[in-house]
């Protein structure tokens, strides 16, 4: 992994393990690899506050914003038209240089922006800025059962792109190619030290997910339930972050994936944090 550089202008360079950063210098990589710390915290059967696993589309009266009175967001994409200027869509290698991401991969069609990895490796991703110093994101998504190479993401990235001292929030990361479970990422540190976590989920139909991002604590909901909180303020990220949205290729041995996959996005939205 690399402490990556200046944003280049067709934002390929722009992704840690989650994005694409190109390495060139291997010999630091061990070692800081053998620095990395990782946290892991097993989740229950079902999301914080109990009750039944959200096994079925669920609709806007579960957003987090609406539950939790986040009030108007001050940016709303409901994609029924192309994409505009605030969206920084990937055009270059893809994650650590496996594949690539093109602009052609993510799609607006009736009212839903959909993004397609094909067998080769071809995806993408795109960024929405620029970013806030703290504040509220929510997307509404879904990922057919796909291809056991490509992963679904949902994650807040520095406006600095000075990753991974800039941090990394990871709020909805499908590994899973039967998009049954969602993984936490959070990001910190020199060393890229990583908190996880996860939650059984069936992510092949509609949820809301979403990330709240204070002065004392980041805390993700899936569905307005709250499933994973860092309070650890040596964990959250020190400077401005934006949303963006990927579907990234992780290939085993650079083999080919065996099916295309595809991630689709309904909405998203950004909520100011009041009094930040």
């Amino acid at each position: 992994m690399s402490t990556g550089g200046p944003a280049s202008t067709d934002g390929s360079e722009r992704r840690t393990s989650r994005r694409t950063i190109l390495i060139s210098i291997g010999a630091v990589l061990v070692l800081v690899a053998a620095a990395i710390v990782v946290v892991v915290t097993t989740r229950p059967a079902s999301p914080a506050g109990g009750g039944i696993l959200p096994s079925v589309s669920a609709g806007a009266d579960t957003s987090a914003a609406k539950l939790h009175g986040w009030g108007d967001p001050d940016r709303v994409d409901e994609f029924t038209g192309p994409l505009d200027s605030s969206w920084d869509v990937y055009d270059g290698p893809g994650h650590n240089g496996n594949g690539r991401r093109s602009p052609d991969a993510a799609k607006v069609e009736d009212g839903v922006l959909t993004i397609t990895g094909d067998t080769d490796g071809a995806t993408g991703g795109l960024a929405w800025v620029p970013g806030q110093m703290y504040g509220r994101w929510e997307a509404r998504v879904r990922a057919p059962v796909g291809d056991p190479t490509y992963n679904a993401l949902l994650l807040l990235w520095p406006d600095a792109e000075d990753w991974p001292v800039g941090g990394e929030v990871d709020f909805m990361e499908l590994t899973d190619a039967s998009r049954q479970t969602a993984e936490y990422f959070i990001h910190y540190g020199e060393n890229n030290q990583q908190e996880k976590d996860e939650v059984a989920v069936d992510a092949t139909q509609w949820h809301n997910w979403a990330v709240e991002w204070t002065p004392t604590a980041v805390v993700a909901y899936l569905d307005g339930v709250e499933w994973h909180r860092t309070t650890d303020l040596e964990k959250l990220p020190p400077r401005p972050m934006h949303l963006t949205i990927q579907l990234d290729w992780f290939p085993e041995g650079q083999a080919p994936a065996s099916k295309q996959s595809s991630m689709q996005v309904d909405w998203v939205k950004q909520y100011p944090l009041q009094g930040s």
